[in-house]
This record gives structure tokens, C-alpha cells and sequence, in this order.
């Protein structure tokens, strides 16, 4: 399973999140504390938003331990709101255009988890993009195809609703040509104004998300695991919830895709 962090705030160093903590996203992507697999060196990519409406994006198959233009990329760029993964792979070959996050406009997106048996509905999956959206279908994963669905389904317009409907098909279609678990899930978003995250699970074992204001970055974070493993009190996004956060708010509301 994955490993990911985002945040929302003040700009900040990219390495504040990705490098610099006792728990960082470099150092989760070698000692995983809470995820299925330790290693997460499949590849790396982060997102972040600048002076322009889409997202920089920085991707590559690298360990991220062992890529150094990681280290001086996030030591030099600033961003008040990005998101960045390191990469195990659940099936899906090891390239660039699968690892995360994914971009579409102004929009990016990430995910930790998977969608049991995708490998045996690919095709009926990539069926369900609509044509105006399937250039942005780069790479092989049941991630990037989560995320176009929940394009196509008005994620501009609201974005947990989309998200549910998303999840919602993908998770029948497990239950029709694939198998348990039908959906494991933790998701962080964004349109680059606002930063959501979801937690789901079809079978009560969902990937782990927690958040917390920093007083010192004044933003938020939105992680898979604590970047501190003691000092810090971080809120966990308990499982079937769904988190808005603007750089001076956060709330929850349920998060409940009902399948056909």
C-alpha cells in the first residue's frame, strides 16, 4: 500500500512535508509504520499550486530515498498547497504515468488502497471514462480511472458527491468481475483553492488518514501516517468520513457511496 501527505496553509518548503520530519514521506517510503507493506519504492510524485491554475507536477519510477532531485526540488520550491505519494504497487507496472498524483486541469488526486480484482475489468473501467476525459487516461492504474470517474461525475460542482458515485461504481463493478476486498480507500484532493481527503473501506479495513493544524507552517496536514512519531497530536479521519480544509478551516461530513 501506499503512503501520502498533503497540505493546505501558509507556503511552506516542499521538504517540510516530503523530507525534513522526524517521520517524513522519504522516510515512510523505507519504514512504513502503518501500512501492509514497509517499502514504498515503486516511484514518487508530488503536485503543488504556484501562480498558475494547474498544478506542477513531478513524477518519476525512483525509490524516493534514492532521488536526489527530489531533495532539491522540495528544498527549493514553496507551495501553500500540494500533495505528494510514494508508490507500492498493487498490480500495475512500475512507469511514470502510474505513479501518483494524477492531474487533470486544475484538479489533482491521489489514492492508497485498491479495487479487488482490477485487473480482471480493466477494459469495462476504462468503458466507463467518457470520451471527453480520456486524454488524461495516461497509465494503467484503478487510481487514475477513480479519479477521471469522479471528473465525470462533478467533482467541480461537489466534490464529495462525485467522489461517492466514483468509489460507488467501481466498487460494483469488483462485486460483478472481480474480488475482495472490493474497495479499500484513502483519497487527498484538490482544485487548488480547497484540499479533501476520504477514508472507506468495503470490508472495516481502511487505509489510515490523520490531519492536524500546525501552528509553526499555519496550515493543515492531511497524511497517511503522523510525520512525528511523538510530541504531536494529529486527529485520525475515521473510516467512512470525508474532510474539507481551507487554510483556516476544517470539517467532516460522513462519506456513504451507495452502490446500485
Amino acid at each position: 500500500m501506499c503512503r501520502w501527505a498533503a497540505y493546505t496553509g501558509t507556503d511552506i518548503f516542499l521538504e517540510d512535508i516530503i523530507s525534513k520530519p522526524e517521520h517524513s514521506l522519504i522516510v515512510q517510503s523505507q519504514q512504513a509504520a502503518e501500512a501492509k507493506t514497509v517499502t514504498n519504492g515503486d516511484g514518487f510524485g508530488v503536485a503543488w499550486y504556484g501562480h498558475r491554475d494547474q498544478p506542477g507536477l513531478y513524477r518519476d519510477v525512483y525509490p524516493a530515498w534514492s532521488d536526489c532531485n527530489l531533495r532539491a526540488v522540495a528544498n527549493q520550491v514553496q507551495s501553500g498547497l500540494f500533495l505528494a505519494h510514494v508508490r507500492a504497487s498493487t498490480g500495475s507496472a512500475i512507469s511514470r504515468n502510474n505513479c501518483h498524483p494524477f492531474t487533470a486541469g486544475r484538479w489533482s488526486f491521489m489514492h492508497n488502497g485498491q479495487v479487488g480484482g482490477f485487473e480482471n475489468f480493466r477494459r469495462h473501467a476504462d468503458m466507463c471514462i467518457p470520451d471527453e476525459l480520456y486524454e488524461f487516461r495516461r497509465g494503467a492504474t484503478d487510481s487514475e480511472v477513480l479519479f477521471l470517474l469522479a471528473l465525470s461525475e462533478g467533482l467541480d460542482a461537489d466534490p464529495k458527491a462525485a467522489l461517492e458515485r466514483a468509489v460507488a461504481r467501481m466498487e460494483a463493478l469488483s462485486h460483478v468481475r472481480g474480488t475482495t476486498p472490493h474497495m479499500r480507500l484513502s483519497v487527498a484532493m484538490s482544485d487548488g483553492e480547497r484540499l479533501f481527503a476520504a477514508r472507506y473501506s468495503s470490508d472495516r479495513i481502511a487505509p489510515t488518514v490523520y490531519f492536524r493544524w500546525s501552528e509553526c507552517m499555519t496550515g493543515w496536514a492531511v497524511v497517511s501516517e503522523p510525520l512525528e512519531q511523538r510530541g504531536h497530536a494529529w486527529n485520525e479521519l475515521k473510516p467512512g468520513e470525508f474532510l474539507t480544509l481551507t487554510k483556516d478551516r476544517a470539517e467532516t461530513q460522513s462519506f456513504c457511496p451507495e452502490l446500485p
